[in-house]
């Protein structure tokens, strides 16, 4: 079973907001939107009693998309006066097809988003707020929740979510009669023992020096108590004493030789481990499916194992993934759409979309089921999700995580202090502004 979602099968990684085009289109989008009042006052509306009908145009995805159409048959069939046309978008060209959309005019009913880049698209202003009563927003962990909501305002719906964790090559660990490590000194003490043992640069961190890298920076840098912005949203805080100790750590493990900065990138995680080139790294819930596809089926129960990120001096997080549902204040048939998403968001209805699909649901009740919890790998992802942190709630967070990128780059390399890369990642970021 694979995982599809945010860094899909077919791609390496999913492109965020290709382009100038489609970055720049955000940002002005975000200046020049609907003010929260108008926003408000076009969203307050109330669904209707009984079935849906109409035509409902929903934008979502590849691969989610293409499995869609079979898996809504009990939706449609419920709604037989309703016609619902799924458009499947390849998922490196969403964001910025939904955003010449958004500036065009001509917009979809709803769609889904992404969780590394809904913060900015919802921030365009063009989406309404969830109706009460659609969903139980209590039935949600509560960091996916929080990542769709503004101001106190819910603009869009969790879909599915997932925490990424260690997965690692236990056979090998546990030959070497190590013990997987639950802090930042262990960590470093885990990892130095390996390389003792023959395994050179045995840690695998995000080493594409982009929007992902800026991503991992994030969760230690909330290890570590800090944050990339201020609580209301209005500045960045990117250069914290918090944040520059997190990066000074992330920096001693290349320093030491315990991670390499020029790998394994994200298609390599495979192979890397596969091998043992790389002993552990963080990654997402698809990726024993993606080893048994490469080496036979079972070679991940044999091989690997599964543990949370060590918690950094102050407390364990993680990264959420995942992603949303959201409708248009545009849309033309609302009511169908807010319909649907209360359908896929039934907890029986998110533990069968994750045995067809294989996304993780946003629902926590969903997580009982014995589908999700027999499996020994997804018990760390159940326990590190309430710990977890999204992107910023920031209209020009793509733009500011490719800067972090960069200047984490000059760290790992030895051709910057952590303090002075994140000095000039401040800089770069109060440039730019958080456009909210």
């Amino acid at each position: 079973m694979t995982f599809p979602n945010s860094r899909t099968a077919s791609t390496s990684r999913r492109t965020v907001l290709t382009g100038a085009g489609a970055v720049g289109a955000l940002t002005t989008l975000a200046a020049c939107g609907r003010s929260e009042a108008d926003d408000d006052s076009a969203a307050q509306s109330t669904v209707s009693e009984g079935p849906a009908s109409g035509t409902l145009e929903f934008w979502a995805g590849s691969p989610d998309g293409d499995t869609l159409p079979d898996f809504i048959a009990d939706f449609t069939s419920a709604n037989p006066d309703l016609t619902v046309n799924i458009t499947t978008v390849p998922s490196d060209d969403f964001d910025t097809k939904l955003t010449a959309a958004i500036a065009a005019g001509n917009v979809p009913d709803m769609v889904m988003l992404y969780s590394q880049t809904q913060s900015s698209i919802l921030a365009t202003g063009s989406f309404a707020t969830v109706p009460d009563g659609v969903v139980d927003t209590s039935s949600f962990f509560a960091p996916a929740l929080e990542g769709v909501t503004s101001g106190g305002v819910v603009k869009a719906v969790p879909w599915y979510a997932y925490a990424q964790v260690v997965y690692y090559r236990k056979d090998i660990v546990e030959q070497l009669g190590l013990s997987v490590p639950t802090t930042w000194e262990e960590n470093t003490a885990f990892a130095a023992a390996l390389v003792a043992a023959g395994h050179a640069a045995p840690l695998a961190l995000s080493v594409a020096w982009d929007e992902y890298t800026a991503e991992m920076l994030r969760i230690f840098g909330a290890q570590n108590g800090g944050a990339m912005i201020s609580e209301d949203g209005s500045e960045w805080t990117i250069n914290t004493p918090e944040n520059v100790e997190a990066v000074a750590y992330v920096g001693s493990l290349f320093d030491q030789g315990l991670s390499s900065p020029d790998g394994p990138l994200f298609l390599d995680t495979v192979p890397w481990l596969t091998s043992g080139q790389t002993i552990a790294g963080i990654n997402g819930p698809w990726l024993p499916s993606w080893l048994d596809e490469a080496n036979g089926a079972g070679w991940s129960a044999e091989h690997i194992g599964a543990y949370a990120l060590p918690a950094g001096p102050v407390t364990a997080a993680s990264n959420l993934g995942g992603g949303s549902l959201a409708v248009m204040s545009d849309a033309e048939n609302p009511d169908a759409a807010w319909k649907l998403i209360a359908f896929l968001s039934q907890p029986e209805v998110q533990v069968a979309w994750y045995e067809n699909f294989g996304n993780l649901p946003a629902v926590e009740a969903a997580w009982d089921d014995p589908a999700i919890a027999g499996d020994e790998m997804l018990a760390p992802v159940r326990d590190s999700l309430p710990n977890t942190v999204g992107t910023p709630n920031a209209a020009t967070w793509s733009q500011v995580a490719a800067v972090i990128g960069a200047q984490m780059e000059r760290v790992a390399r030895g051709q910057a202090t952590a303090q002075e890369a994140m000095d000039e990642a401040q800089a770069q970021a109060e440039a730019l502004g958080t456009g909210n």
